[in-house]
């Protein structure tokens, strides 16, 4: 039987179709069970969101594996409480104590460091408390001094991590609970938050990387730095794939492995250098 030259061309596209699509889909190394579920949810805190650090690294993960990082950023107690309730795959926060929960909870599997930055008080350049004059890089004066003065505070009051922080400084500064008009609960992200202290000539505490990436739009000046009690460390955990079947485990855990991997440690660090001539945050996973 002749086969003309057309037909078998056609018959050798059929018998390739296979190899074809295998080189031209995901990374080989997926197993079929990840191919299937290209998705994953990372429950995050609006820090990595706000300061451009996910937008720039999340690509990478993306092409490489060929899933998609669909990202919910909140404070880090949402994000945390997501994990709990199964309703993330993986999580990425900053608040070490209560992510240890989890883990103890069987919530989440295990947790790993893998950046830090630190936590800054902002404020206008008056300076109304006179934080730069006195408090220098004493985080607890600062706090007595504001409260002292009564000058405008303007807190997350949303249980993320770094609200966790601000609370435990008032405790520890011998203020206690702050109160008053001078003290504002704003119930929003970091990035609202710097913008309202902003518009209301306010201080206000933060993470280093969110004040950075907002400096074109805004006037405040870091007036308080340097304190060791202000460092802040960020952890990521795969959840546990107990809490059901919707959980996406192999791939949760194929992105933990990705962002603790020295080629991603080292996006991680790049991050800021070339726009803010620094990093804004300073990887550091085992």
């Amino acid at each position: 039987m002749k086969i003309c030259k057309k037909n078998l061309i056609a018959l050798l596209l059929i018998l390739l179709l296979p190899f074809i699509a295998a080189c031209g889909g995901a990374d080989e190394s997926l197993s079929e069970e990840e191919r299937t579920s290209t998705e994953i949810i990372l429950a995050t805190t609006t820090s990595t969101e706000n300061s451009g650090l996910l937008d720039n690294i999340l690509p990478d993960f993306e092409e490489k594996y060929g899933i998609d990082v669909m990202v919910v950023a909140v404070g880090t107690g949402a994000a945390l409480q997501m994990g709990a309730d199964g309703e993330a795959d993986v999580l990425l926060a900053h608040a070490t104590e209560l992510e240890e929960e989890l883990v103890a909870a069987g919530d989440t599997v295990e947790r790993f460091d893998v950046m830090y930055n630190d936590f800054i008080v902002v404020g206008p350049a008056p300076d109304p408390a006179g934080l730069k004059e006195n408090a220098e890089a004493d985080i607890l004066t600062g706090f007595q001094l504001i409260a002292e003065n009564e000058a405008s505070f303007v807190s997350r009051a949303d249980h993320s991590g770094t609200h966790i922080m601000e609370l435990s400084l008032w405790e520890d500064s011998g203020v206690g609970e702050p109160s008053g008009d001078w003290y504002i609960e704003a119930g929003q992200g970091m990035g609202d938050v710097i913008q309202m202290a902003n518009e209301l000539e306010g201080y206000t505490l933060t993470d280093r990387a969110t004040y950075l990436s907002m400096l074109d739009t805004i006037d405040l000046e870091i007036l308080l730095e340097g304190d060791e009690v202000l460092f802040n460390q960020y952890g990521v955990m795969a959840v546990n794939p107990d809490k059901g079947d919707h959980i996406n485990f192999p791939a949760a855990e194929r992105f933990v492995d990705w962002i603790l991997a020295p080629e991603t440690q080292d996006l991680i660090a790049e991050f800021g250098i070339e726009e803010f001539g620094e990093p804004l945050f300073f990887p550091n996973a085992n």
